[in-house]
């Protein structure tokens, strides 16, 4: 039986706090949209991409809210509310809704990841050092956090009380007051003092962090398993599928080319018009793509314009599109060259990054039940799926995750390039 529900409003997001689980042996899916039957899951841990990320708030709320009633009906003790570790996305609707579906009278909520920088210090977030809403993320293009301070962020969409406080130690009081309270935490030792005190006495039904408190977890929770020793062996090529547009993965992407990837951007039409993969052209352009895979054991296939995203704009401006219907665009014409390519002998081990882009990938070779199997750096997923009867591997990373040579390091790791 289920002992823990996650609920992650994207698919890399539910891969890197799954992965937590997982990698300690613990038996972990992660599953996309609603679930109807929890008894059809014979795992400790599941984790459902709810895919709300990109919702209006009311709907994401209604969303987690459903899910959280049907769980506690089913009998899950535990609930985890898996938010983006910058806060992006409906973080206060879907928090408000977790607790009340659960008719709780506190929601501990820690945001902080200082696995990879991020960090809660006074009710501030930082990323790297710099507040949230100053930071790439306060410009992202589809889902800009416009406040640092949690309380302030999560007020925007919800009218419930949040409170800040510092990190709990062991003898502490228990903050009295209802509703979500937000802890500090800069190191994992921060997230692990306020996780014991919490646990401490009667345990919290309802949780909420990222992939940060979701590591606290498995010890928290008492669950144990067999940790995975090593990971499997990988074909030695690697091809990178691209739909962020986070500075952080473009830094990336350069630095790979500079060290010998094969490097190929989509250009506005083939991302843009629906039909274009199926135009001659189309085919035409893929043939192309499967040319530069055969010479070049490392490529890159993205999503960005090479001197900035001004062009797709002004095309998607000209075809009378919103951003919206543009973002939707752009990863289902990545997740169709996914299709088209993955069961080519020229492609190799693949690396998809971007939520967006991991659930249009799936879909077009008709996944939708991922089994995380361990981290290959912090936030860098290796996933295992069943493709016509036979094992998979794919390697899942967040658009903002990891340093600029992330790519270059995973790449000498697998292929030696």
């Amino acid at each position: 039986m289920i002992l823990l529900l996650i609920l992650a409003d994207d698919f890399t997001g539910a891969l890197d706090t799954g992965v937590q689980f997982a990698a300690c042996g613990i038996s972990t899916w992660v599953i996309v949209g609603e679930v109807t039957d929890f008894s059809a899951y014979q795992a400790d841990v599941l984790v459902v991409d709810t895919e709300t990320r990109h919702l209006p708030p009311d709907t994401a709320a209604c969303v987690v809210a459903h899910l959280t009633k049907n769980a506690l009906e089913a009998g899950i003790r535990f609930l985890y509310k898996k938010t983006d570790s910058a806060l992006r996305g409906n973080v206060g609707a879907e928090l408000a809704a977790l607790f009340q579906a659960s008719h709780s009278r506190q929601l501990p909520f820690l945001p902080a990841f200082p696995q990879i920088g991020r960090v809660t210090r006074n009710g501030i977030h930082y990323i790297d050092g710099v507040p949230v809403a100053e930071s790439p993320f306060g410009n992202d293009p589809f889902e800009p956090v416009c406040h640092s301070a949690v309380t302030a962020l999560l007020a925007r969409q919800t009218s419930l009380p949040s409170h800040s406080y510092p990190v709990l130690h062991e003898g502490d009081a228990m903050p009295k007051e209802e509703g979500i309270l937000v802890f500090d935490a800069a190191t994992t030792e921060d997230l692990a003092e306020t996780g014991r005190r919490l646990f401490s006495s009667e345990p919290p039904r309802i949780l909420a962090g990222c992939a940060g408190f979701g590591a606290m977890l498995p010890k928290l929770l008492n669950l144990t398993g067999q940790p995975v020793s090593s990971p499997p062996p990988l074909i030695p090529r690697l091809l990178v599928i691209c739909g962020s547009v986070n500075p952080i993965t473009l830094a990336q992407l350069d630095e790979a080319k500079r060290r010998g990837f094969s490097r190929l951007c989509l250009t506005p039409r083939q991302k843009l018009e629906p039909d274009y993969w199926q135009s001659n052209e189309g085919k035409e352009s893929l043939t192309k793509m499967k040319a530069m895979l055969e010479e070049n054991p490392c490529c890159i296939i993205e999503s960005n314009d090479p001197d900035g995203n001004e062009p797709t704009a002004q095309y998607a401006k000209k075809l009378g599109i919103d951003k919206e219907t543009m973002r939707v665009r752009i990863s289902s014409s990545l997740g169709h060259i996914f299709g088209a390519l993955f069961a080519g002998p020229w492609t190799g081990t693949l690396l998809v990054t971007g939520g967006d882009t991991l659930l249009q990938c799936m879909n077009h070779v008709g996944v939708w039940e991922l089994e995380p199997v361990c981290e290959l750096e912090n936030g860098v997923v290796l996933v295992r799926f069943t493709y016509n009867g036979r094992a998979c591997h794919i390697i899942t990373k967040s658009g903002g995750f990891g340093q600029p040579d992330l790519l270059v390091r995973l790449a000498n790791r697998i292929v030696n390039c």
